[in-house]
Formats: C-alpha cells, structure tokens, sequence
C-alpha cells in the first residue's frame, strides 16, 4: 500500500463528498482508539470544519485520556479542528432506570445501547453545526465480522475508512504521526467498564480474521493443509459473519405481490 498516496485519495475523497452534500465538514466521535484517531486526523487534514466529540459513559480513564490527548494533538496542528465533551452517564442511566431488571442486566444490550446513545449525539451536534457524521469502522470490522453496534457506530453518514484492514489503519496511523499512546493501544470498542479488548470478545486477531476474509473470498479453497490455528480461526470468522449478517446486508422488505396490492 502507498500510504501517502491512499492518505491523498480518501482527503479528496471527504472534501468532494462535503461539497456534493452542502455541508461545512465532519463530525468524529472519538474512543481512544486508533480506528476513530485515523478517521479525525483524515477529515481534519481536509481544512473543513471538523468537531471531535468525547462522550464518555463510565468510561475507562485510560481510554478518555488517549482520546483527550489525540484531540489536543489534532487540535495543535490543525486549526480547523474543535471539540466537545459530552458526558453521557447521567443520560445512560436514567434510560436503564426505565427498563425491566433482565434489560438492565444483559450486558451486551446495554453496551450497545452505549453506542446508540453517541450516535444519536453525533447526529444532534452535527446537525447544529452543518456536519456529516464520519464512521470509523474498518473493512474486517464492517463486512467481515460485523463487529459493531447496528444504529450506533454503525450509523454513519461516510465511512473514509472501511475499505482499510486493520493492519492498514495502523500503517496510515503511523505515516500521519498519530501520538504513540493511540498506536500502542490495544484494540477496544469502548462500550464495556472494564479494559476487555476486541481480540478477547472475538476470539482472533485483527491479523488473523483479515486472512481469514481473504482466504475466504477465494471460493472453493481446500483448508485441508492449513494450521489447527488457521482452521480455528476461519471458524471464528464464519461465526461472526454468519450471526451478524443482519448487519451488512438492507433491511429487508416484505414486498406486496401485485394481485394483492392493487
């Protein structure tokens, strides 16, 4: 991959998108984390209007204070960058003090109900400020192992980065000079108290699932000479595109045959 050159590509490819749809620029919500930390850095390097919000909800200190200083770095060496501090745990709260005690307690309906909450601020404060809200999900995540939140950090106005692998991001991440702290991190969705990673909720690394997508996008491969690791793996992968497919295709719609319609 020409780092500098796919860097160009998705820049150019924000600020037409931004002129086509009327808008002054984009909206980040920012975890943290690296995919979210590439995806600011992008939209802030097309001199548009860009806003990165924090929206902490009991959220680790280790992961607010990467975003916050992520932010300052942006903030410092693009002044068309601003933000926001949105703190979401009194609104959390009061939604899960409505629902019955099994709600409350699932663990991962309220980890995703998390991630809708920020998404309906994103929507909220971009709309104010003439934003599009910019998605930071990346290929493997997005459409191979489903691996976010339906009408959370999946709803999304663009998504710049989501036809980059993981390793991908990291590679682009280190050309922009992103702060070490977002690049050393390991990988976390944020939507949990505690510091479990993407790798422990899934099983498999980012590595080994973006082999897994290719190798699977070749049909009729045999997996008779691979490892008892890659056959592992491949399993983990079917697992979570098999169970989230819901996800990656359109809603589907009950279409009215013709006799009965009319």
């Amino acid at each position: 991959m020409e780092s500098q050159k796919v860097i160009n590509h998705i820049v150019n490819w924000l600020i037409n998108y931004a002129s086509m749809a009327g808008v002054k620029g984009y909206i980040v919500g920012i975890s943290g984390g690296i995919d979210s930390a590439l995806t600011s850095t992008l939209c802030a390097k097309t001199g548009l209007k860009v806003i990165c919000v924090e929206m902490g909800i009991h959220q680790n200190k280790n992961e607010v204070n990467r975003g916050l200083e992520h932010i300052e770095w942006l903030e410092k060496k693009y002044k068309n960058v601003s933000h926001q501090r949105i703190n979401l745990t009194d609104t959390f709260e009061t939604i899960k003090a409505g629902f019955t005690f099994k709600t409350q307690n699932h663990g991962l309906s309220m980890a995703n109900t998390r991630a809708r909450l920020r998404m309906t601020t994103l929507y909220a404060v971009g709309q104010a400020n003439g934003l599009l809200v910019a998605g930071t999900g990346n290929k493997v995540e997005d459409f191979g192992v489903g691996f976010y939140t339906k009408y959370g950090d999946g709803g999304v106005d663009v998504s710049p980065i989501a036809d980059l692998f993981k390793t991908q991001v990291f590679k682009l991440t280190k050309e922009l000079g992103v702060i070490d702290a977002i690049q050393n991190a390991q990988p976390t969705d944020g939507l949990w108290e505690d510091e479990r990673t993407d790798e422990g909720q899934l099983g498999a690394s980012y590595p080994e699932l973006e082999w897994a997508m290719t190798f699977l996008e070749v049909e009729n491969q045999s997996t008779e000479n691979l490892t008892e690791r890659q056959q592992e793996v491949i399993k983990i992968y079917k697992k979570f595109n098999s169970v989230n497919q819901h996800k990656m295709v359109e809603i589907p719609v009950c279409k009215i045959p013709f006799e009965l319609g009319n």
